[in-house]
């Protein structure tokens, strides 16, 4: 999962501020009559709220508490039994039959059934769909010709066998595929709802959603409200009665509320604000490993990018990714020098030359091919690195563009865009040179990883990388059902790309929280998933 551009102008600010007091009062007076409220920050502003078109975890973290699919995130993040009450595979691990509970409902009263699911699927992967993630669903069988537009939506390899049993036929064995479905594109949708408000069916009054919550009210650059769902099968559990998610791309304005007691959770923590909070409020930090990796992506669908691995790697060698980390991030990370990051399961560690290099050999050597590549103080390269808007996203940009300039002289520019505006400028590889990245993993796998380098994932490539080599060993980890020989094929994947440098990888994430001690039932977990079902507020 993918990990917002100009600032505001002082208009909007002073608005979006108006709004959030606004709401927050109202978050207080309802306090009276409603339970619990529950007030979280979220990041950029979100792009959609339609399950099968966002990609951001700022889109996902309010999708799993509106939409819930087969499997769903438990309270300690893992994958727990969600629309579906059981799940049985065949013997040869080709078909799984998901069992749907029988009071399972969407939020306007009437039963999701299995027929929601395979309208749902089948959206998912349409072309006319246009959705990033169409690519999940390729274990399928046919899913990855639909995609492609070479059969109709009906061949996909799912059928509803009755009302509540969804039948699902894979190409090969996949481990991976149950754990997998907790993601949020695989969420079912009401096609009833859709065909009456068309693209309008995500907003407020319209939406109709068979999570534990449903949504209330959404107001641009302010808030997103939702509401406990009291169709949904297991409401007599849900502690909180409201969720308010503020959009905060200001990290310190964040924090700042949060201070306040107008925020119960921040969405990330500003990094040079972390060695004085780890002192201040201890108790309230929340920084832990985390299943993800930040990284840049050259843009191989251009030159001198498409054409030079020496200068791929000359620029990731003479990045310091220790002082990054003690500088600027300064909340734990661990140097990546890979893409999978580690302790993944199922895949064998391995560590790349450079990670055993010092700075000053890999310097270096960094010289050396900047050279090589044909670039000097007599040609000094000029690129643009391409931020979404974050002070933390900008203090690495600075920090990088210093150290490509000290070393190898080159001239940097800095480009930051809108979130949503950023992620349409990565999606469509329009970014000049360089983009910032960040992959969350969808499920606990390398290949959620390793599948973004395909040369056909669609918009989700990162790069536009192709290597029939990385490809073909891909391929056959899929078709792998031994864990030890399927982990070995993905590592001489990883490899490969690696060596073809299409991302240049920084640092593995750790998740960065501040969390009132009036919130209950947080628990740490590698995806950072925390539904709000899960939680209750004391105050």
């Amino acid at each position: 999962m993918a990990a917002g551009g100009r600032h505001m102008h002082s208009f909007s600010r002073i608005l979006a501020r108006g709004l959030l007091a606004a709401a927050l009062l109202a978050g207080v007076s309802g306090a009276a009559t409603a339970e619990m409220v529950l007030n979280r920050g979220n990041g950029a502003e979100p792009s959609s709220l339609d399950p099968h078109k966002i990609e951001g975890n700022t889109e996902a973290n309010i999708a799993t508490d509106l939409f819930e699919g087969l499997m769903t995130y438990g309270p300690k993040g893992d994958p727990v039994p969600g629309a579906a009450e059981r799940v049985t595979p065949s013997d040869d691990g080709l078909t799984y039959t998901f069992r749907l509970r029988a009071d399972e409902k969407w939020s306007d009263g009437t039963p999701v059934t299995a027929a929601d699911f395979v309208y749902s699927w089948q959206r998912l992967i349409d072309p006319k769909t246009g959705s990033p993630y169409a690519y999940y669903l390729d274990p399928v069988v046919n899913a990855r010709e639909i995609r492609d537009g070479q059969k109709p939506l009906d061949a996909l390899g799912v059928r509803a066998v009755d009302d509540r049993t969804f039948e699902v036929k894979l190409t090969a064995p996949t481990p991976y595929f149950v754990s997998a479905l907790v993601h949020q594109s695989t969420y079912a949708v009401s096609k009833a709802n859709v065909d009456k408000f068309g693209g309008d069916f995500v907003k407020p009054g319209n939406l109709v959603s068979n999570g534990a919550y449903k949504l209330a009210e959404a107001v641009p650059q302010g808030y997103i409200k939702l509401v406990r769902n009291p169709q949904f099968h297991d409401a007599a559990n849900v502690a909180i009665d409201t969720v308010m998610y503020f959009p905060t791309e200001d990290g310190s304005s964040e924090l700042q509320r949060f201070r306040a007691g107008e925020l119960d959770i921040t969405f990330d923590l500003p990094s040079e604000q972390i060695p004085s909070l780890k002192k201040e409020i201890p108790e309230q930090l929340h920084i832990v490993p985390f299943l993800a990796t930040y990284f840049y992506a050259f843009n191989m669908t251009r030159e001198p990018w498409k054409s030079s691995p020496e200068l791929r790697q000359a620029l990731s060698l003479a990045v310091d990714r220790d002082v990054l980390i003690k500088n600027i991030t300064r909340a734990d990370q661990v140097p990546a020098y890979s893409f999978v990051p580690p302790g993944t399961d199922n895949f064998p560690a391995w560590t790349p030359k450079a990670a055993g290099m010092t700075q000053a050999e890999r310097d270096a050597r960094a010289k050396e091919l900047y050279a090589k590549a044909g670039y000097g103080s007599d040609k000094p390269l000029k690129l643009t690195i391409t931020y979404n808007t974050s002070e933390n996203h900008k203090r690495l940009a600075v920090a990088i563009a210093a150290m490509w300039k000290r070393t190898l002289g080159v001239d940097v520019t800095l480009n930051n865009e809108e979130w949503a505006t950023f992620q349409s400028t990565r999606n469509k590889k329009e970014f000049p040179d360089v983009a910032r990245h960040g992959w969350f993993g969808d499920y606990n796998d390398a290949f959620t990883f390793l599948q973004l380098e395909l040369s056909d994932v669609g918009d989700q490539s990162t790069s536009g990388y192709a290597n029939p080599k990385f490809d073909a060993l891909m391929a056959e980890a899929t078709k792998t059902t031994d864990p030890k020989q399927r982990g070995a094929l993905l590592q001489q994947a990883e490899k490969i790309m690696v060596a073809d440098m299409p991302v240049l990888p920084l640092y593995f994430y750790t998740t960065k929280h501040a969390v009132s001690p009036a919130v209950k039932g947080w628990t740490d977990n590698v995806q950072d998933f925390h539904l709000s079902r899960w939680l209750s507020v004391a105050r």
